[in-house]
């Protein structure tokens, strides 16, 4: 049983329902907690804003399509090219920049209250939501 970010009772949360409950790119819903973390599930397509957590890793995981995680670290720039079914970690501190050439889904386990732009970034642009997540309210099954 899922437990509701906002602490409130519990019920499944299907996440193709949750994924078609809003369009907006870069815009990250929160679906359930786990002790102090936030699962959320986020729509991404063209480029994020360069930014770093420095108080959390940040951990990727690829549903859909392809994302790109562009970082700048210590050896130097470099890119990786993460496919459907991929995995990956950016250390805390480490400046990044996710991406993606189409319409991908992405679910992102952060600890509540983390903001998507890190504590570090660049000038946020428009299609890009400075959030620590919105709410998902998906309707309870029966509903």
């Amino acid at each position: 049983m899922s437990r509701r970010a906002d602490g409130t009772g519990g019920y499944p949360v299907s996440l193709a329902s949750a994924f078609a409950s809003f369009d907006e790119r870069w815009s990250p819903r929160v679906v359930t907690a786990v002790n102090d973390y936030d699962v959320r599930i986020a729509k991404v397509e063209g480029q994020h804003v360069w930014h770093a957590h420095d108080d959390t890793d940040e951990f990727f995981l690829v549903l859909s399509d392809e994302l790109r995680i562009d970082s700048r670290e210590a050896a130097g720039e470099r890119a990786v090219s993460l496919p459907a079914g991929s995995v990956f970690t950016v250390p805390r501190g480490v400046e990044h920049r996710p991406g993606a050439a189409v319409p991908t889904e992405i679910p992102l386990f952060e600890p509540v209250g983390t903001l998507s732009v890190g504590d570090r970034h660049e000038e946020v642009p428009d299609h890009v939501d400075a959030t620590a997540g919105h709410a998902l309210n998906p309707s309870p099954p029966g509903n």
